[in-house]
């Protein structure tokens, strides 16, 4: 058994049943393809790799054969390998082309339509055949900026192929990250349920201040609220979260916005934003009260402190009331898991929302949960597992 059946679909099955081309140019950074490689395969990604001669003096074929399990095509045979791979009706057509590394060289050539490897051969194909193109440039920052250069990206763009943005670092452009292809490869060819949808996430933690230095809040993490803006990012959700105190890392190609307290939430809910979305899913641990503030610090030296408190306003009231067609999702903790799926449901009816997901307060912070899928015809679902899977679970019923 080849090492690579060991990590099929060990991180997900978003990518299952999918043949990718992984085209491997002659730039420094063909040495983070292996890795590519790999993450594409634990996606559960078969991944047919192609490299160009100057490639293969980088990092060698051997090593890329090892990463997936295939032999890598460096020149095209009888076999007529871009036909069979990236033809409309072959049996072995692929789902996606990838060239990462992508050398200016390379993009110059895909611009002009210019066919003289087995790389640009494939790509001219599934081009042709409307299988999806993705390119990851890697090259000198002078070189990235170079007037032809940024035609040929303008021209590539413009019939259709993605091309994953790199990150500029000094006098360079620096690769985008795996976890950022793996997730707009993910977009591109896995299941686009949320094509054309625009959808908001509210998440994290509310910090009401007592003080000019003292807040209340509470043990959400957040983990939640990012799991839903990555998961509709890549069903093709056109998705912003917003999002509370939260530790989390944020993939960087989720735009997002901060809060702290309710009052700055709600000042974000505008009617000309929330015309924007058709659908918002609020999963904030959003304080139902507000501490009436101290101006500079409580001193230390009391022996007893009274806070006094007044009802927060309704976020999921301001945003019906801004918008009453909109579909509202609405996340409701309860501690008594007997009770949880009936005071859903009346959270439900009352708050006029969509669906309400319920879960017990033991899953803050945590990276798994138990929830009750609810809506106006009672549990739809109840599941268990990690928040990454139950976040698909809920946005395949929105």
């Amino acid at each position: 058994m080849h090492p690579v059946k060991e990590i099929r679909e060990e991180k997900s099955d978003k990518l299952k049943d999918k043949k990718i081309i992984l085209g491997i140019t002659g730039s420094i950074a063909a040495v983070e393809s292996f890795y590519l490689c790999r993450e594409l395969i634990r996606h559960g990604a078969d991944v047919i790799p192609i490299m160009t001669e100057a490639s293969t003096k980088i990092i060698h074929p051997n090593s890329i054969e090892y990463a997936s399990g295939h032999r890598p095509i460096v020149n095209l045979t009888g076999d007529v390998e871009h036909v069979s791979f990236c033809n409309g009706d072959s049996s072995d057509r692929v789902d996606a082309v990838i060239v990462s590394p992508c050398t200016s060289n390379t993009l110059s050539k895909i611009a002009h339509g210019i066919s003289d490897n087995p790389i640009t051969a494939c790509v001219t194909t599934a081009e042709g055949s409307e299988i999806p193109v993705i390119l990851i440039p890697a090259m000198h920052l002078a070189m990235y900026k170079n007037p032809a250069v940024e035609k040929n990206v303008a021209i590539v763009k413009k019939r259709g192929i993605t091309i994953i943005d790199p990150s500029v670092e000094r006098s360079r452009v620096r690769i985008a990250d795996v976890d950022k292809i793996i997730h707009n490869v993910i977009r591109i060819v896995g299941n686009k349920k949320l094509d054309k949808r625009k959808i908001l996430i509210i998440g994290g933690a509310t910090a009401e201040s007592i003080d000019d230095i003292r807040v209340i809040t509470n043990r959400s993490s957040g983990k939640m609220a990012i799991s839903l803006a990555v998961n509709a990012f890549e069903m093709g959700a056109d998705v912003e979260l917003w999002i509370g105190w939260s530790k989390e890392d944020i993939p960087p190609y989720i735009a997002t916005k901060r809060f702290e307290s309710v009052e700055e939430l709600t000042d974000m809910i505008k009617p000309k934003i929330m015309k924007r979305f058709d659908t918002v899913i609020v999963c904030a641990a959003i304080s139902n009260y507000v501490p009436e503030r101290y101006r500079g610090k409580i001193p230390s030296s009391r022996e007893n402190l009274n806070i006094n408190m007044k009802k927060a306003p309704s976020v999921i009231g301001i945003i019906k009331k801004i918008k009453p067609t909109m579909n509202v999702v609405a996340f409701k903790a309860e501690e008594d898991e007997e009770k949880i799926a009936d005071i859903a449901f009346k959270f439900l009816i009352e708050n006029k929302v969509d669906l309400v997901i319920a879960n017990t307060v033991d899953s803050f912070g945590k990276d798994k949960s138990g929830i009750w899928i609810v809506s106006k015809n009672g549990v739809i679902a109840e599941k268990n597992g990690e928040k990454d899977k139950l976040a698909r679970e809920i946005l395949t019923r929105v």
